[in-house]
């Protein structure tokens, strides 16, 4: 195959896995988008929804190592394709759940599924393309990701809701177009000639351990896991309770729904521009720390903006743009630290989530918890400011990856 062919087949590829994240994050948030309906439906009390929203950031923390460390084996392309299958067929036999244990372990495979999107892809990413495009590609199907979670709110419950006659059905066909999309996957990147460095490397215990040592051994890794759990605190934190925070000082259901589009539309922008940037000046440390600061900044405003709604919509964009920036950044980064780089990349992803999500649960377990203790959300919107601080202090200490 020729330098041009491979490349087109690597375009390619990176477009069917930005769908295969779109596909994730559409079935991962048709949950919470018909939380109401089902809590209704399968007599579910307030810990149970709580419990059935989080489960799928809690099945990345004891699985994504050990997802990473298959993925550097196998390759993207059966990671992404057997993730698919699994995430797909669980969505879809959550349409016939009776209950809460049911639907609780379906969720978990959900999640089960979602890691080999989640770390496929950096993997699929730096298999194809060079260090300097890294950045950019990352950024594509991380825009994916946000077209689906904006379409489970946009169009799954208003849109598919009544036209499929519930969520039931929404959920089952959903999961259903989920897997014949993943034979679509591996049709699709057939002639797709991947970089596999790590082809040497065993399933044993030995091997495993050894990559796992080596990934914690370097301090840029230890820092980024650092930003990592600071990222999905605020990320978990703040996109959880949006809503609630913003009717609780008046405003209507309505306007208060569209700050979650507001937050959204901000990650776009901030996708779409701090990583690119960030390629093109070889500037991964200060787009780190500009981003950190971004959702520090967007959070105060946001805190002292009570009543007045543009203002706090503009602190919720900023904080999207920073959220949107960071994204990208960590799962770019580990390409290019020395003791990483290409072969170690879903091993190193899937440590920075295994840890970050301790972060993603802790996030909106302090909003809910401070709230309660003092009847106020401005403890929690500072604990989501800190969390920014923290990913701009810990991103300046990361050496070697420019200026």
């Amino acid at each position: 195959m020729t330098r041009l062919s491979n490349q087109r087949w690597s375009y390619f590829a990176l477009a069917l896995g930005s769908v295969s994240y779109g596909c994730l994050t559409f079935i991962w948030f048709l949950l919470p988008a018909f939380l109401s309906p089902m809590i209704a439906d399968l007599a579910l009390t307030g810990w149970q929804a709580g419990v059935l929203v989080g489960a799928i950031p809690l099945t990345y923390i004891p699985l994504s190592l050990v997802s990473g460390l298959t993925i550097d084996r196998v390759g993207p392309r059966w990671g992404i394709g057997i993730g698919l299958f699994i995430f797909g067929l669980a969505g879809a036999c959550r349409g016939l759940a009776a209950g809460f244990p049911s639907m609780f372990v379906l969720t978990l495979l959900v999640g089960a599924g979602a890691t080999g999107i989640t770390f496929g892809l950096p993997k699929l990413v730096a298999a194809l393309f060079p260090a300097q495009q890294v950045g950019s590609a990352s950024t594509v199907y991380v825009l994916g990701s946000y077209a689906g979670s904006s379409g489970a709110f946009a169009v799954g419950r208003p849109i598919l809701g009544p036209v499929f006659g519930g969520w039931r059905p929404v959920f089952i066909w959903s999961g259903l177009v989920v897997v014949a999309f993943a034979f679509i996957w591996f049709v699709g990147t057939l002639r797709v000639e991947f970089r596999m460095d790590g082809e040497g490397r065993t399933f044993s215990v030995h091997s495993f351990t050894t990559d796992a040592r080596q990934v914690f051994s370097s301090r840029n890794m230890v820092l980024l896991v650092i930003v990592g759990v600071a990222y999905l605190l605020v990320n978990h934190g703040l996109q959880g309770w949006l809503v609630t925070i913003f009717e609780t000082r008046g405003f209507r259901p309505v306007l208060a729904g569209l700050t979650t589009t507001v937050l959204v539309a901000g990650q776009v922008v901030g996708a779409l521009s701090i990583p690119l940037l960030s390629d093109r000046l070889s500037a991964r440390r200060p787009a780190v720390v500009f981003a950190g600061l971004l959702v520090t900044g967007g959070t105060l405003l946001l805190l002292a903006s009570r009543s007045t709604l543009l203002l706090a919509a503009g602190g919720v964009a900023i904080v999207g743009i920073g959220l949107g920036g960071i994204g990208p950044l960590i799962r770019t980064i580990p390409v290019e630290i020395k003791e990483i780089g290409p072969e170690l990349t879903a091993t190193a992803v899937g440590i920075i989530f295994a840890v970050g999500e301790i972060g993603g649960f802790l996030g909106p377990f302090l909003v809910g918890s401070l709230h309660d203790a003092t009847d106020s959300f401005a403890p929690g919107l500072a604990i989501v400011a800190m969390g920014g601080v923290v990913i701009a202090v810990t991103g300046w200490q990361i050496s070697g990856l420019g200026s």
